[in-house]
């Protein structure tokens, strides 16, 4: 065969094998057999190994690498993965139902007036952000913690469901689209359709089918290995293999769910059909929703077919299904206010309680953990649950021996709701509440108006060892886990934070679990975890009552750690969503010197705190803007991101101290309570002008 005659003999095989991977993944049916479909792409691999200088990056067989990586790169993305509020009642869907309404008020949306959403598949998987450049795919990155993921891309590609390059829709399946989608801009659709150039963004669900699941434990015991816990485990744990080949032994699946690329799309119901005709697997068993009636109707039907579907799931996702309202409704914390998780009731299997153990956390709360018979519930096997507190106990009726009734709250979270006194056989016995730290042995205390029981032994180990893991999960070290750490503390190589920055490799070599190589990986993945933003920073101290959206509301407001540290009660209160108790945690914690000295040490060690970039002269500061509305040559997320940068502070609600209301193309409620206020109402072209440029 000459080169010529192989080059079209190429062409036709990926044209056909991607389109059998279409109809199979997409359309879910096929032409051919299994065992047909892997003979084409064994005579397309021989045909590239003739002629090497043919083979393409979105060839179907490049999909595996033959390399391992040597870790994982940080990716920003560029818009954020934002995650979800839920529900878990009719009413508590009702009063999110009730706020959209509320909301959408006059002029997008009469008061009480219905409006449609569309609800899809909550699946058990692994959110995946992948970017397409020209229509063949560039790159792929985990969530991460909404701004900030993981490069994934060699392991992405490797899911058959991915496609390599985007399908080209036939103008005959256009026209059907556009018809039966009239408000898409067909323009901008057909212009994307015809060139595909630029960046295109997509987003889904990293999933195992509970088949290949089976099969993959089936091989697991067949090899003496350990079975595998949970599906979503092992979707996560697939996707982060440093060897491609490992992910692609595992089958993983890929359901789109989102287009984050302006392409036309009026409605998430349009976004979703676009996806199947761009080659995109997408859930069939979701549906559109006219009014809460129609939510709850695909809720009961998703429910009823759960146990039949191949994969596993814990809701479904309610979505405003106009582009324009649900940018309208914005975000709050990291919450888009347009979209709420609306889950199953939990699942639930009894058990029997053999002991309760009680373990220290990082702020000295002590937590009894009932210690049960082994029990299946929810995709896992569950040995223990947490029971919060010593009231919980005494509400509980709980004895050693009893038979209780487990759940999972949320699919996520092992919990006791219930004790069947009925089983007892008379030889239960009453369980013994902690009287002395678990950890250390000194005296615990219950403080005034609390309900958990301390130790408040600064020196506990047991403390300092809760306390690291969280540090280290701020800094997201890879490969430093719980019994690392305690590991490390036993053979005196750390005992604080800063300790870990000053590890060698010779220190390691030798020790359980590290040679070489082990050694060499942790202190260059400590390393590479120096420089870290200032949100994560201040979320890796550790400071009661501040999580993730309060850390993100500190760095906004300071912009840098030592205003933070020195920040008076007052500064710390007038930060927008902290009130009086959080505020007085977080002076309280800068007030302590041992906390002075963890922060100063890891200054000096080299820690590198990311500040947020603001322009300098900050013309900005003081002002505050709401946005509503279609912006033309930007995002509304890159508006705020511009205002913050000069030194202003970008709002989702108009208050009588809004400075201005920018106001794009149909505007919302937000531009109608501007007025009302007498807040300042200005348009795209004058926001330019004070942003310059």
């Amino acid at each position: 065969m000459t080169r010529e005659e192989a080059k079209k003999r190429i062409a036709k095989l990926r044209e056909l094998i991607d389109r059998y991977r279409y109809e199979y993944h997409v359309l879910d049916t096929s032409e051919i057999s299994d065992a047909a479909h892997d003979s084409l792409k064994h005579e397309l691999y021989q045909l590239e190994q003739q002629f090497p200088d043919l083979i393409t990056s979105d060839s179907p067989t490049q999909r595996v690498g033959g390399e391992a990586l040597p870790g994982f790169k940080k990716v920003s993305h560029e818009s954020p993965m934002l995650s979800m509020e839920d529900v878990f009642t009719p009413d508590e869907l009702g009063e999110w139902y009730a706020r959209i309404v509320k909301l959408l008020g006059t002029p997008g949306l009469p008061a009480g007036r219905r409006f449609d959403c569309y609800c899809m598949v909550k699946i058990d998987g692994l959110a995946m952000s992948i970017v397409y450049r020209d229509g063949v795919l560039f790159s792929a990155a985990t969530r991460g913690d909404g701004r900030v993921g993981e490069d994934v891309t060699s392991n992405v590609r490797t899911i058959e469901a991915v496609p390599l390059r985007l399908r080209q829709p036939s103008e005959a399946e256009l026209g059907a689209f556009l018809k039966a989608h009239p408000g898409t801009d067909a323009k901008k659709l057909r212009a994307f359709r015809d060139d595909r150039i630029g960046r295109f963004e997509l987003r889904g669900e990293v999933y195992m089918t509970k088949k290949d699941f089976e099969a993959l434990n089936a091989r697991a015991r067949k090899e003496g290995s350990e079975p595998f816990a949970n599906p979503r485990n092992v979707s996560a744990g697939s996707v982060r293999q440093l060897d491609p080949r490992i992910t692609a032994s595992r089958k993983l699946s890929f359901f789109g769910w989102d287009i984050v690329s302006d392409v036309g799309c009026a409605t998430h119901a349009a976004e979703l059909d676009l996806l199947r005709l761009l080659g995109v697997p997408v859930n069939p068993e979701g549906g559109p929703a006219h009014d809460i009636a129609g939510i709850q109707a695909v809720y009961e039907r998703v429910r009823k077919k759960r146990a039949k579907l191949g994969y596993w799931l814990d809701g479904i996702v309610v979505r405003v299904n106009d582009n324009a309202a649900f940018r309208e409704l914005g975000v709050i914390g990291k919450t888009p206010r347009g979209l709420v998780a609306y889950k199953f009731p939990p699942e639930q299997a009894t058990t029997v309680v053999r002991d309760v153990r009680w373990q220290v956390g990082r702020t000295g709360a002590i937590t009894p953990i009932a210690v049960m018979d082994p029990v299946f519930v929810a995709g896992t096997t569950v040995r223990h649950a947490t029971l919060h507190n010593a009231d919980e106990i005494e509400r509980l009726g709980l004895k050693i021996g009893d038979t209780v009734i487990l759940e999972k709250a949320g699919d996520i979270i092992p919990k006791i709701v219930q004790v069947l006194p009925k089983l007892r056989t008379g030889g239960e016995k009453p369980v013994k509440i902690a009287r002395t730290c678990p950890a250390c042995g000194e005296p615990l205390e219950r403080r005034s108006g609390e309900v958990a029981i301390r130790c408040v032994n600064p020196k506990c180990p047991g403390k300092k060892t809760e306390r690291l893991i969280h540090f280290v999960g701020g800094f997201e070290i890879d490969g430093l886990g719980p019994k690392i750490l305690e590991q490390l503390q036993q053979e005196g190589l750390v005992s604080e934070a800063g300790d870990l920055f000053t590890l060698t490799k010779d220190e390691l070599v030798g020790l359980e679990r590290f040679a070489e190589k082990s050694a060499e990986n942790l202190v260059a993945a400590i390393a590479a975890a120096k420089r870290i933003p200032l949100p994560r920073f201040i979320g890796s101290l550790g400071i009661p009552h501040v999580g993730e959206e309060t850390a993100e509301d500190l760095a906004r407001r300071f912009r840098s750690l030592a205003a933070v540290r020195s920040a008076s009660l007052e500064e710390l209160g007038a930060v927008p969503n902290i009130g009086e108790v959080v505020a007085a945690s977080i002076h309280g914690w800068f007030a302590e010197k041992h906390n002075q000295a963890m922060v100063d040490r890891l200054l000096d060690v080299g820690v590198v705190i990311e500040e947020p970039k603001r322009a300098a002269g900050q013309p900005l500061a003081g002002k505050s803007f709401v946005f509503t509305g279609e912006m033309d040559g930007m995002s509304r997320e890159e508006a705020k991101e511009k205002v913050r940068y000069l030194g202003g502070d970008a709002s989702e609600s108009v208050t009588k101290k809004t400075s201005y209301v920018v106001a794009g193309a149909k505007p919302g409620s937000k531009f109608e309570k501007g007025k009302k206020l007498g807040v300042p109402v200005i348009d795209e072209q004058r926001f330019r002008k004070l942003i310059g440029g």
